[in-house]
């Protein structure tokens, strides 16, 4: 039974690009692409039941820091780092506040379990953050503090870094780490039964590894998510939108995952977890 006095952790994917502010085709039965993740994001709020004093995103577009990083601006901007699609989506905002306070003690919290960190100010929100929390916290009213990954994109150190921030759960603030279980572009809208096999085959490990009762038990699989046979063909040409994942499974701490949502792009299915 989870403990109601803290916080869970939850792992989101984030989709495509600006996805829910363009126009895609319908299904014969009327349904998007995205329709799914769509419903899903706008009823994380009410999934969880309570609205945190802040929110610690683990965003798998922040990926080239040496360590940690975390971000202290009072009203960060926006960071469009996505390409080629409709000028529209380049004018999109998101205007929720960042938390200096917040950044501070997660940074304390790192180097009490002696992880080095670093903080910046000037990082605006990018579109792994903005994009699901426009639906997420539409009105903006929650404040968002971004963290980056390790650029060695190692489960090891990143499991850590989670198990090093779990006791901001007792204070009032909710992470989430915002990536995508499947994350091979050239591959992604290409219908390719072969593939689609290998994608059902990693994404049912992820959550068996996810579920593992015992944390040490997850940890020690996550660690060799590499292992697994069809993971480097769900993750092309790299696995930063995995690494959230492993982030989000420290922060857990004994905590059992589950698997609150899956469904699938061209018969590649990607999945979100909570802990919690």
């Amino acid at each position: 039974m989870s403990d109601r006095s803290r916080f869970p952790v939850i792992f989101i994917p984030h989709g495509g690009g600006p996805w829910p502010f363009m126009d895609f085709p319908k299904s014969d039965e009327g349904k998007g692409p995205w329709d799914d993740l769509g419903a899903f994001l706008k009823g994380l709020d009410g999934e969880i039941g309570r609205r945190p004093k802040a929110v610690l995103v683990v965003s798998g577009h922040w990926e080239k820091e040496p360590v940690p990083t975390l971000s202290t601006a009072e009203q960060p901007g926006m960071l469009y780092d996505y390409y080629n699609f409709p000028p529209h989506t380049y004018e999109l905002s998101y205007p929720a506040k960042g938390d200096p306070d917040v950044a501070a003690r997660a940074r304390a919290l790192l180097a009490a379990a002696g992880i080095e960190s670093a903080q910046d100010a000037t990082r605006g929100f990018d579109h792994g953050v903005f994009i699901p929390f426009m639906l997420i916290y539409p009105d903006a009213d929650v404040p968002i503090v971004m963290m980056s990954l390790k650029s060695t994109l190692d489960a090891e150190s990143h499991l850590a870094i989670g198990r090093a921030l779990e006791p901001l759960r007792d204070e009032d603030v909710l992470i989430v780490a915002s990536g995508m279980t499947y994350h091979n572009m050239p591959m992604f809208r290409k219908a390719d039964a072969g593939h689609a096999a290998e994608a059902v085959r990693f994404d049912d490990w992820l959550a068996g590894a996810v579920e593992a009762p015992d944390a040490d038990e997850r940890a020690a699989l996550l660690s060799s998510w590499d292992k697994n046979p069809d993971a480097l063909a769900c993750h092309v040409p790299d696995h930063d939108h995995l690494v959230p994942l492993f982030v989000a499974a420290g922060a857990a701490g004994a905590d059992q995952g589950r698997r609150i949502f899956t469904t699938d792009y061209l018969g590649k299915p990607y999945s979100g977890y909570r802990f919690g």
